[in-house]
C-alpha cells in the first residue's frame, strides 16, 4: 500500500518500466527509510542519486522550497534462479532553514522527474545485476535554477556522510540546451478565436470609419456656406 502519492508514483514508474526492460523477471520496489549506503547484504548492489530535483515543504511552518541537491539510496538484488529481483530506496530529507526545526521533511517531485530517475536506476541495475551496456546516465537540471549553495547541516544524506557529486557546468549545459530545444519544437497553442481589436488591422478599419464621418460631417455643412 502506498503511503503517499509521491510513492504511488515511483512504484507506478518503476514497474512499467521494468515490464518493458525485463518482462521475464519480477521486480519489487520497497520504500525504506532505513537503509543506510554502502551497508550491504550479501549479493545486493548500491546505487546513489545524488542530483535529483525535488520540491520540500515543512510541515511545521509550511515553508517550500526547491532543491537541487535531493539524494536518493538505492539497494538492488537479483535471484537469477528464481528470475525475481528487489529494490530498496531511500530518499533523504532536509530540514526547514526557516523555523529551525528539527523535523526533516520528505520532498515531492514532479512525474517527469521521477520518470528520468527511474530511467537511471534501470540504467543501474542492467549494469550491476544483468552485467549489461546499461546506456548513458541522464542528468537532471531543477525546472527552477538554484543558485545557492548547499547548506549541509540541513541535508540528511551530507550527515550521513554521503558527498554529493556535482554534474560539471559543460553537462549542466548539454543538458538545459537539450531541454529548451525539445520545448521549443512543441507545437504552441493556438490562439483564442476571439477578435483582437487592438491588432493593425482593426486599427485602420477604426481610422477610416472616423475619416469617413469627417468627411461626411464636411459634406453635410458645406451648403451652408456657399
Amino acid at each position: 500500500m502506498c503511503t503517499s502519492l509521491t510513492t504511488c508514483e515511483w512504484k507506478k514508474v518503476f514497474y512499467e518500466k521494468m515490464e518493458v526492460a525485463k518482462p521475464a523477471d519480477s521486480w519489487e520496489l520497497i520504500i525504506d527509510p532505513n537503509l543506510k549506503p554502502s551497508e550491504l547484504a550479501p549479493g545486493w548492489k548500491q546505487y546513489v542519486e545524488q542530483h535529483a530535483s525535488g520540491r520540500f515543504h515543512c510541515s511545521w511552518c509550511w515553508h517550500t522550497w526547491q532543491s537541487a541537491h535531493v539524494v536518493i539510496l538505492f539497494h538492488m538484488h537479483l535471484d537469477r534462479a528464481r528470475r525475481m529481483g528487489s529494490v530498496r530506496m531511500r530518499v533523504f530529507k532536509q530540514l526547514c532553514y526557516e523555523c529551525g526545526t528539527a523535523r526533516q521533511d520528505e520532498s515531492s517531485m514532479l512525474e517527469e522527474n521521477i520518470e528520468g530517475l527511474v530511467d537511471n536506476l534501470i540504467t543501474s541495475l542492467r549494469e550491476q545485476c544483468y552485467d549489461e551496456d546499461g546506456g548513458q546516465y541522464r542528468i537532471h537540471v531543477a525546472s527552477r535554477p538554484d543558485n545557492r549553495p548547499h547548506r549541509t547541516e540541513f541535508c540528511e544524506a551530507c550527515q550521513e556522510g554521503i558527498v554529493h557529486w556535482k554534474p560539471s557546468e559543460k553537462l549542466l549545459e548539454e543538458e538545459a540546451t537539450a531541454y529548451t530545444f525539445s520545448e521549443a519544437s512543441k507545437p504552441r497553442a493556438q490562439a483564442g478565436s476571439g477578435y483582437n481589436f487592438l491588432s493593425l488591422r482593426w486599427c485602420l478599419f477604426w481610422a477610416s470609419l472616423c475619416l469617413l464621418a469627417v468627411y461626411l460631417q464636411f459634406s453635410f455643412r458645406s451648403p451652408a456656406f456657399l
